[in-house]
């Protein structure tokens, strides 16, 4: 099976409308990019350029990856910390993306999702439904001291 080749700027063309569509870290350009089988010096050419014209923001990505993940999917610091570690995000990045979330709001939204799963663990045992609590939240990526905090507050 014979692969369709690209020109570098039909390259730079489809990897523009990528960066465009959503955010994008390097790690996931960097992997679209080697589906194209391309020279070390082409790849370098096309990352520059979307680099140049803020096709390909780490800082940004990191930004709209902490501020999505925490209100859709209710996530923690910690989950997100590694989530972003994963991607290779520098700690730079990674600090200034956690600053997008505004304290209130977290302890808000740790209180409320602790209160939603609290109705629906199903246990009798007072210990046990403390514990399934925590390590819910935990999971989610909270802090072991807020966790701690907010269960005495809604047990």
């Amino acid at each position: 099976m014979t692969q369709k080749v690209f020109t570098v700027d039909e390259i730079k063309k489809k990897l523009e409308y990528f960066c465009v569509y959503q955010d994008r870290c390097h790690q996931e350009v960097e992997k679209k990019l080697s589906e194209f089988r391309l020279i070390p010096e082409a790849r370098e050419l096309i990352l520059l350029h979307l680099m140049q014209h803020d096709f390909l923001n780490e800082e940004r990505y990191a930004k709209s990856f902490a501020r999505g993940k925490f209100r859709i999917k209710k996530w923690g610091r910690k989950r997100i910390i590694q989530e972003l570690k994963f991607r290779k995000i520098t700690t730079y990045n990674i600090n200034s993306a956690l600053k997008e979330i505004e304290e209130k709001e977290y302890l808000t939204t740790l209180e409320k999702i602790a209160e939603i799963k609290l109705k629906s663990i199903n246990e009798k045992n007072e210990y046990l439904k403390k514990q399934k609590l925590y390590q819910f939240l935990y999971r989610k990526g909270y802090e072991s001291d807020l966790i701690q905090q907010v269960i005495k507050e809604i047990i």
